[in-house]
């Protein structure tokens, strides 16, 4: 007999497929996980999906995920506020500050201009980002867009913005990962890394 003979079955792997990297193999596996839990393990999933839909916002400052009005670095005030790093997403907010090297803020754009895809400028928290340097005393902005074409044109558009606010912009140097080789390396991430290069 299919598992898809089985309609709540087939209902639960069609919404692990919905999620972003998971295929139908992967999603069967997920579904069987789940039916193997016991009553009160999966209402405990259950409840932890609809409360975190349900209590988790964005930051009223810079944008990032948070169960307050504030986010624990905006809230935090042994941060430097007068820097902004601005990232796509909440989950590069985490990566840089795993580094434990930044203490400075952050502004969460929510994702990248993508005409292809129907992402304009106004899709994006730039508007929220220009509020807080005109309001804010802000010294420098730290564009932390992915070295992609989108987050390239991005952190481009956000820069020419910013120029007659006289901010100070920079942008992450990209380059050679630590162990790469320099044979394996494209053309855009050897120019990075030229132009990147620091004193030793």
């Amino acid at each position: 007999m299919s598992e898809y003979n089985v309609i709540p079955l087939a209902k639960l792997i069609e919404q692990f497929e919905r999620l972003p990297g998971i295929g139908k193999k992967t999603a069967q596996r997920l579904a069987y996980f789940v039916l193997q839990m016991s009553y009160d393990e999966a209402e405990d999933f259950s409840h932890a999906v609809l409360e975190a839909r349900e209590k988790i916002k964005y930051c009223k400052v810079c944008k990032n995920l948070t169960d307050q009005e504030l986010c624990p670095v905006c809230r935090n005030v042994a941060r430097d506020k007068t820097i902004i790093c601005v990232v796509e997403d909440p989950r590069d907010v985490i990566a840089l500050e795993r580094t434990g090297e930044f203490s400075s803020s952050y502004h969460v754009l929510h994702g990248v201009i993508s005409p292809l895809n129907g992402v304009g400028p106004d899709q994006l928290y730039i508007k929220e980002l220009l509020k807080r340097i005109s309001s804010e005393p802000i010294k420098e902005v730290i564009m932390a867009t992915n070295p992609t074409v989108e987050g390239e044109a991005t952190a481009m558009y956000i820069s020419k913005l910013l120029k007659p606010l006289g901010v100070k912009v920079t942008r992450l140097a990209y380059g050679i990962p630590v162990g790469g080789d320099l044979e394996y390396a494209d053309e855009v991430t050897l120019s990075r890394a030229l132009m990147g290069r620091s004193e030793i």
